[in-house]
């Protein structure tokens, strides 16, 4: 773990217990702030990754007690004093931490309210492992590093492993929003916050004048509180819609100009410069352009690769930018992500409400709709066409059904081809649908986009966004702050109806809360995404390391050798697109890399 804290490390043991920390230094960065961190009495010892942005509100609430350092951590245990955990509810930040109260015997394991910051743990035996890496828990020799073949058809689905689970058998991720108490006699798993019941309603009785002002106020607001640190800090900007309105509000707020970071490339076509310069140069922010070569990509992907600490179809983006980020003298930076799952910015938003218009097509009978759909795949061949014939060969087009297909990587149809085994497990995504918004919850009462948008932050977020932004930036000990992904201004978005959010433009509601904050070009500009040009890299430069590597996974027992191997083929053919083949390749590399057998 010293990559994500290398300002100092420290270690608490007794008979019942052994923690350990390696502090990043963000508030207070005077040794006063290191941990453990330990009560005035000494009964309460705190191990604790991530920030309180609202330790300032908090330490005025707590006026009766005598603080000794101007950290946040001492904030959250004097918190907990106060008010047990209960507190939680009245934290605003990103974390996860571990508090031990040696009176009681008793261990709280707590991670934040979207799983910004990630905690895995492990039962073996008599003993209980935690981290926030899982590749701590492997090399602590108590965690058998062993694949689990049902994690494994979740992440041909979907690139990633739905939490609780994680590839390993036996690991399994907290889920955001709970926490975890352990005594001698029992552990027992309680939500504390879920986006799915602890929604706003008050927009309701808004114009959309007050919505847009409300907007406005709660994300500049979550602006302002991300920008507290004692370190120098700046943003990411692509020049996109969420980067472009975080580094204008930051303007809006700092007293002096915001340092910027963008990623460009040599291939045009793929490089966003144009609108990152014209945000840099509206708000006269210190920017930094990253001219990425295909040399550099190939020099720095190795390590990358090796800084993966879960596999994932994303990721080598975030460790490229974290690392000239860093390399410039910044230690904390504040990023755009989550503004496409919060204000309906992806293309699946507009594809749902499409579908639920169009119900109509089920009163055909089934057969006839497969066969109908049979005859598009085979005229235009493709995932779009097996997606709409996996859709309209189901009984229904309620939510459940229809949302887990839009993000499959692989369909079910396809996995037994690919994987040695006959019968799959129940998908994740639809599993978690079911359990949240369905009938008789109050979530199957949220507004048909905000279903969407918790849908997201839950399955594609959580699991591939957060953990690649936190694994790669840490990498770099950079802390990256993702104010959208505040739960205040998330409960307000949530609860406001369709016809007020409805994307016929994109991210309506978001940029109409901006007013002429962002200019039309980058309001009205193609949606490009952070990514890199990897189907020209894997074609060239990356076709060995690429080949090598599938090679290997065919040969694994799990899989059908024949498939992987007509899969790189059809992609060497451009009859497969690249997002097919690189997670494939990304899943070789980490379980070789990490003997995972």
């Amino acid at each position: 773990l010293a990559h994500r804290g290398p300002d100092s490390e420290g270690s608490y043991t007794d008979e019942t217990i052994v923690l350990g920390h390696r502090r990043l230094s963000i508030i207070d960065t005077s040794p006063a702030g290191n941990q453990p961190f330990y009560s005035e009495d000494g009964n309460l010892v705190l191990v604790f990754n991530g920030e309180i942005y609202n330790y300032l509100e908090l330490k005025a609430e707590l006026s009766d007690t005598t603080f000794k350092t101007s950290c946040d951590t001492e904030v959250l245990l004097a918190a907990y004093r106060k008010w047990g955990i209960d507190c939680l509810g009245k934290l605003n930040g990103m974390f996860a931490f571990a508090l031990w109260d040696k009176g009681a015997k008793e261990l709280y394991l707590v991670r934040d309210r979207f799983g910004i910051k990630p905690l895995y743990v492990s039962r073996q035996g008599q003993h209980l492992v935690f981290s926030s890496e899982m590749r701590a828990l492997l090399s602590s020799g108590l965690v058998p590093k062993t694949l689990d073949k049902d994690a494994l058809v979740d992440y041909m689905r979907y690139q990633t492993v739905q939490t609780p689970a994680t590839i390993i058998e036996g690991v399994e991720m907290l889920l955001p929003g709970h926490f975890v108490k352990v005594t001698d006699n029992e552990t027992s798993h309680h939500s504390y916050w879920n986006a799915t019941t602890d929604y706003s309603e008050a927009g309701e009785k808004m114009s959309t004048d007050e919505i847009q002002q409300e907007v406005y106020d709660r994300l500049k607001n979550s602006v302002k509180l991300r920008m507290r640190a004692d370190v120098p800090f700046g943003a990411f900007l692509s020049g996109g819609i969420d980067s472009s309105a975080i580094v204008g509000l930051m303007s809006e707020v700092a007293t002096q100009p915001v340092s910027t970071f963008s990623v460009t490339f040599e291939e045009d076509e793929f490089s966003e410069a144009p609108f990152s310069n014209m945000i840099a140069q509206k708000f006269a922010t210190n920017h930094t352009e990253i001219k990425l070569s295909v040399n550099d990509f190939l020099n720095d992907l190795p390590n990358a690769l090796a800084a993966m600490d879960h596999p994932s179809g994303d990721g080598p983006n975030t460790y490229v930018i974290s690392k000239v980020t860093k390399s410039s003298g910044i230690t904390m930076a504040l990023s755009g992500l989550g503004g496409d799952e919060l204000f309906a910015g992806y293309d699946v938003f507009k594809r749902i409400l499409s579908l639920q218009s169009k119900r109509w097509v089920m009163s055909f009978p089934k057969g006839l709709r497969s066969a109908g759909t049979g005859l598009l795949k085979r005229i235009r061949p493709g995932t779009s066409s097996e997606k709409i014939h996996a859709l309209l060969g189901q009984d229904y087009l309620d939510f459940e059904y229809v949302y887990p297909i839009n993000r499959q990587l692989y369909l079910d149809s396809r996995i037994p081809k690919l994987l040695n085994r006959s019968s799959l497990p129940q998908n994740s995504n639809k599993h978690w649908i079911e359990s949240h918004l369905s009938y008789g919850s109050k979530g199957f009462d949220l507004p048909w986009l905000s279903k969407v948008s918790v849908a997201e932050m839950y399955t594609y977020m959580q699991n591939v966004l957060l953990r690649d932004s936190d694994q790669m930036s840490m990498a770099h000990a950079l802390e990256v702050r993702v104010p959208f992904l505040d739960h205040e201004l998330a409960e307000f978005v949530l609860g406001v109806t369709d016809n007020v959010k409805y994307p016929h433009s994109p991210k309506k509601l978001l940029v109409d809360s901006l007013g002429d904050l962002l200019p039309n070009e980058i309001v009205n500009r193609p949606k490009m995404g952070f990514t890199f040009p990897w189907a020209v890299w894997l074609e060239n430069e990356l076709k060995d390391f690429a080949s090598d590597r599938l090679m290997n996974l065919a040969r694994r027992d799990e899989f059908v050798h024949s498939t992987i191997e007509k899969l790189w083929n059809q992609f060497l053919a451009r009859k497969l697109p690249w997002s097919r083949i690189w997670p494939l390749i990304v899943l070789e590399n980490w379980l070789t890399e990490n003997g995972i057998h």
